[in-house]
Parts: C-alpha cells; structure tokens; sequence
C-alpha cells in the first residue's frame, strides 16, 4: 500500500478493495483502522458492512444479551411424565436463556486455577460475568445481561460454540 499523506484519501475505494483481498487471503474477520477523525471497519459474515464514519471515532455499543424465551414446550406429553414435570414446567415457563454473542471457545473460569464464573444455583445481575469466550486469541468476558439464578449451564468447558448457542439457563 502506498503512503499516505495528509491530503490524501484513506478511505478510497481502492484501498477498501485491498483491505478487503487482505482479510480473503489471510482469513480474517474484522479490519478496524482509525486515520485523523475518521475510522473504518470491516467485518465478514452476518456483520459484514464496511462502515466509514467522518468526525469523532465511531464506538459500538458493548454487548448487552436481551431477554429470550424459553424453548417451546413438547406437545405430547404421557400423564404419568405431565403429573412429574408440572413443576418443572412451571419453572420453564420463567426461564430466560444466556446465549453466546459470538463463535468461539466457551470457558467456565478465568484461568484452570480459578473457581468457575457461575454455577448452578448462583444469583446473578446483568453486570455478572458468566463466562469468557476465545475467539482467535481474543478472551471476552461475558456479562449475564439478566437477573436471576443460575438454573443450568448448558455447555461444558473448553466447548466450541456457535452465536446464539444457548450458554445457561436462568429463572
């Protein structure tokens, strides 16, 4: 890539289209750059839309889970199994569920020495951190989002996960 000057144009079509060969050839997912008051990034998948904003640099919003549903209920149920799961189904009907914000590697603990994040039965705020997830050698820690109590962890440690794969599941 060529020099660049003060008068010239950092976010010319050209250079975008290089950065964007770069990121194909050398398989990553974001290039985030920052020039004087303007700033681009891009980002493949779902997220991808290269976004150059002029004036003060542009920040997104931190991560912050909403609220999900809990899975559907079976719809077929013996009377013997409706009878035992009527609780349980009561506290179904309450649950919310964390799920992962991104791909990655989900651990249960800051490092093999320390206690896990949460457990089961642990109160939770949205400011609690639950977990951390690995992507690319990137750690982020992830925060509840919601309030409640820990009612299952649904992974196990050091498991792959995908985006919106269910990590705990609250009530």
């Amino acid at each position: 890539m060529s020099e660049v000057g003060p008068d010239s144009e950092v976010f010319e079509v050209n250079r975008i289209k290089s950065l964007i060969k770069l990121m194909r050839e050398n398989d990553l997912n974001e290039i985030d750059l920052k020039h004087g008051e303007r700033r681009i990034r891009l980002r493949k998948g779902d997220l991808a839309a290269p976004m150059i904003v002029g004036g003060p640099a542009y920040a997104p919003a931190p991560y912050a889970p909403g609220h999900y549903a809990a899975p559907p209920a079976p719809t077929a149920v013996p009377a013997v199994q409706a009878a035992a799961a009527t609780p349980a189904a009561d506290e179904d009907a309450n649950a919310q569920v964390i799920k992962s914000p991104m791909v990655g590697t989900f651990y249960s603990k800051p490092n093999p020495e320390a206690k896990t994040y949460v457990q089961v039965g642990d109160q939770v705020t949205a400011e609690t951190i639950v977990c951390q997830i690995e992507a690319m050698k990137m750690f982020s820690e992830i925060p509840a989002g919601i309030s409640g109590t820990i009612k299952a962890v649904l992974v196990k440690n050091q498991e792959a996960v995908d985006v919106n794969k269910p990590l705990f599941r609250i009530v």
